[in-house]
């Protein structure tokens, strides 16, 4: 299994000068003391038509991903801290 797909690693798919993913960044690096893979998509349009088909249709950034575990966007991953499910999803190794 590479790196990329362990239980645990963040990879987060981002584009330009979007707010929502430097917040997501900052909470995951600040808050959350993890590591994060940044993709930027800025410019990659077929970049952006990969990330919409491996997302299930979703169109907007950032996207989330832990391990194998799609989050979503920072909505939802806000939302996954807030239901206690982003801590155990972080600590998998």
């Amino acid at each position: 299994m590479s790196v990329e797909n362990a239980p645990g690693h963040v990879k987060l798919y981002k584009a330009g000068r979007c707010p929502y993913c430097v917040a997501a960044l900052r909470f995951l690096r600040e808050v959350k003391k993890v590591e994060v893979t940044e993709v930027d998509l800025t410019g990659d349009d077929q970049g952006r038509m990969d990330l919409v088909a491996r997302a299930g249709g979703q169109r907007t950034v950032p996207q989330i991903w832990i391990g194998q575990t799609h989050v979503g966007g920072y909505d939802a991953l806000r939302a996954l801290d807030a239901a206690g499910g982003l801590d155990p999803l972080l600590a998998q190794s």
